[in-house]
């Protein structure tokens, strides 16, 4: 018969776990965002306040993404430290 130990703690499912639950939905969604941006590989012109730009649409499509994906981070970043200093 197995004696538990004090030290000896039970495993969690992996996909039970907090971390992975939340990163779940973001594979996903850029997962999908991805093939959606490079199967969009005509050319377009995006005017970039002044100037007239023609590039790939999957290019202006991955900058918009990555613009996206920066003001994520800082917008939950700052958020858990609001939290923290509390």
């Amino acid at each position: 018969m197995a004696q538990t130990t004090p030290h000896h703690r039970a495993r969690t499912p992996f996909f039970s776990r907090p971390g992975v639950r939340r990163a779940i939905p973001f594979v996903l969604i850029t997962a999908v965002a991805l093939i959606f941006v490079f199967e969009n590989r005509t050319r377009v012109e995006v005017r970039l306040l002044i100037p007239l730009v023609t590039m790939p649409l999957w290019g202006a499509l991955l900058i918009a993404w990555g613009l996206g994906m920066l003001a994520c981070v800082f917008t939950v970043r700052r958020r858990s430290h609001r939290h923290s200093r509390q």
